[in-house]
């Protein structure tokens, strides 16, 4: 169920896949592509965006581009488990820039973290950096990605559609 319980139709959902592959289309083609005149597919955006559905309109880099980066991801496990610990560390990630994703998890570690570095060294004086900033850190284990197999940031909305 969308958010708010906000009820989307066939119009909603086409507008939304679309949107997510072709972010800088213009509103007059989105119309056209969903069968809409732009007043009342301009009405609909807004109601999406309104609702919270729709967060964003970013461009997407390509790593690849700035050379040979280094992408890692990092379990973390935190001292502690209180709920000011968790707190103080979600609060502290924010200031890394590097830090790209940050999920808490379940499972028997705390966070999951995505970080982009400049190369392995770069990485490592982050991860310094953030265990002498006394942000409850107290074990990780990093995976040092070797190459992208799916790398997709579109939601499938075809298998997510409910009723």
């Amino acid at each position: 169920m969308p958010a708010a319980g906000l009820k989307l139709d066939d119009r909603d959902w086409a507008i939304l896949k679309i949107l997510q592959t072709e972010g800088r289309i213009t509103k007059a083609a989105l119309a056209q592509r969903v069968n809409l005149s732009p007043t009342p597919c301009w009405e609909r955006l807004k109601r999406l965006e309104e609702a919270g559905i729709i967060e964003a309109y970013e461009t997407r880099l390509s790593l690849k581009a700035f050379g040979a980066l280094a992408v890692v991801f990092v379990e973390v496990e935190l001292d502690s488990h209180r709920s000011e610990d968790f707190e103080r560390f979600e609060t502290a990630v924010q200031d890394y820039p590097e830090i790209l994703e940050c999920w808490a998890v379940g499972g028997g570690l705390d966070y999951i973290l995505k970080i982009v570095a400049k190369d392995v060294d770069h990485y490592q004086r982050l991860i310094d950096h953030m265990l002498e900033a006394d942000i409850g850190l107290r074990r990780y284990f990093t995976y040092v990605v070797t190459k992208p197999v799916v790398n997709r940031s579109a939601l499938p909305l075809e298998k997510l559609q409910l009723g």
